[in-house]
C-alpha cells in the first residue's frame, strides 16, 4: 500500500471524488482521500492523501491556496460561473481603473456568503441539492481572507486574476461580489488552482502519468512521505527499550529519547524509533517533562 501525499492535476469534467475513485483503481487500494474539492469545470492542483496519509486530510484543508481565474463582467448566473443558467446580462460599462479599484477592495478579510451551488450542508442536506430542487435559503456569511490579488489582464468584459486566499473561499463568489460592486454583475468563466500549500502546478501529475509511473515502478519517487509534510518540526528518536510506548500512542518522558538536550518548551516534534520509522506528531509539555501524542501516522503495509 502507498502511504503519503501525491500531487494530482485535476482535469476539467472530473469531480474531486472522480479523481479519488480513479486513483483507487490505478493504485489498487481503497484508503485514498482528497484535501478539498474543486468544481468539475475547474482544473489544477488536487493534493491526494494515500494510506496513512489520509489522516492529513483535515490538516491540509488549512493550507493557503492560489488560483488563476477569469471573471466575465456583465453577466450573472445561478451558479455564479458560466456553466450555470444566465439570470441577468448587462453591458459592463466600467473603466479599467474602476475594475482595479473594485478588485483590490477585496484584499484582506471579508464576509463572503457561500453560493447555493456548494457542498455546504444545512440541516443535513447539501446546498446544491436544495438549489437543484429550485430552493434558495438564507446562508450565513463566512469570514474569509484574500491574502493577495494580482490583476494579470483586463480585456473588458473579461478580467484575469491571480488570487491567494484562505480555506473556505469561493472564487466564484468573489467574482460575483466584484461584479456586484461594479453594478454590472459578474460570473467566473475559468478557474485553475495553481497551488495548495507546498503543492504547485508544475509538479502535478495527470492520471495517465500516474499509471505510467506505476507500471515502470517509479511512482514511489513522486509520493511525499507523511513525515516530510512536517519538516519544520524537530526530529525526536525514542530509545529502543521504550518503543512500545509510541507503538501504542502513549505519552513518554524526555529521558526516553536520544536528543534530550535539543527539546525546547511547548513545541511539536516528529517522533521516530531507532530504525527510522515515523510514528507521528507529539507535543512536549515542559511542566510534565513529557511528550503527548497530537496525531499518529504509524504506517501499516
Amino acid at each position: 500500500m502507498y502511504n503519503g501525499m501525491i500531487n494530482i492535476y485535476k482535469e476539467a469534467g472530473y469531480t474531486s471524488h472522480d479523481v479519488v475513485a480513479k486513483l483507487r483503481g490505478i493504485l489498487k487500494q481503497k484508503k485514498i482521500g482528497h484535501t478539498g474539492t474543486l468544481d468539475p469545470a475547474a482544473t489544477g492542483v488536487l493534493p491526494v492523501c494515500l494510506g496513512s496519509g489520509t489522516k492529513l486530510c483535515d490538516m491540509l484543508t488549512e493550507e493557503v491556496k492560489e488560483y488563476r481565474a477569469v471573471l466575465r463582467l456583465g453577466c450573472e448566473t445561478d451558479t455564479q460561473d458560466m456553466t450555470g443558467t444566465i439570470l441577468a446580462e448587462k453591458e459592463a460599462a466600467v473603466t479599467e481603473e474602476q475594475v482595479k479599484e473594485a478588485v483590490m477592495s477585496f484584499v484582506g478579510e471579508y464576509d463572503q456568503i457561500p453560493p447555493m451551488y456548494s457542498a455546504i450542508k444545512v440541516n443535513g442536506k447539501k446546498l446544491y441539492q436544495l438549489a437543484r430542487e429550485g430552493k434558495e435559503i438564507e446562508r450565513r456569511p463566512r469570514r474569509v481572507q484574500i491574502h493577495g490579488i494580482d490583476i494579470e489582464s483586463i480585456v473588458l468584459p473579461e478580467v484575469t486574476l491571480r488570487v491567494e486566499c484562505s480555506k473556505g473561499t469561493y472564487i466564484r463568489t468573489l467574482c460575483y461580489d466584484i461584479g456586484r460592486k461594479l453594478s454590472c454583475g459578474g460570473a467566473m468563466k475559468e478557474l485553475v488552482r495553481t497551488r495548495v500549500g507546498r503543492f504547485c502546478m508544475e509538479d502535478a501529475l495527470r492520471l495517465p502519468e500516474v499509471e505510467k509511473l506505476r507500471d515502470t515502478g517509479k511512482l514511489a519517487e513522486k509520493i511525499i512521505s507523511v513525515d516530510r509534510m512536517f519538516t519544520e518540526y524537530p526530529k525526536v528518536t525514542v530509545e529502543k527499550q521504550f518503543q512500545r510506548l509510541i507503538e501504542n500512542g502513549n505519552a513518554f518522558y524526555r529521558n526516553m529519547i536520544l536528543e534530550k538536550e535539543d527539546v525546547a518548551p511547548v513545541r511539536q516534534v516528529r517522533v521516530y524509533d531507532t530504525e527510522g520509522r515515523f510514528y507521528g506528531i507529539f507535543e512536549f509539555r515542559q511542566e510534565e517533562d513529557r511528550f503527548f501524542p497530537v496525531k499518529m501516522f504509524r504506517e501499516n503495509g
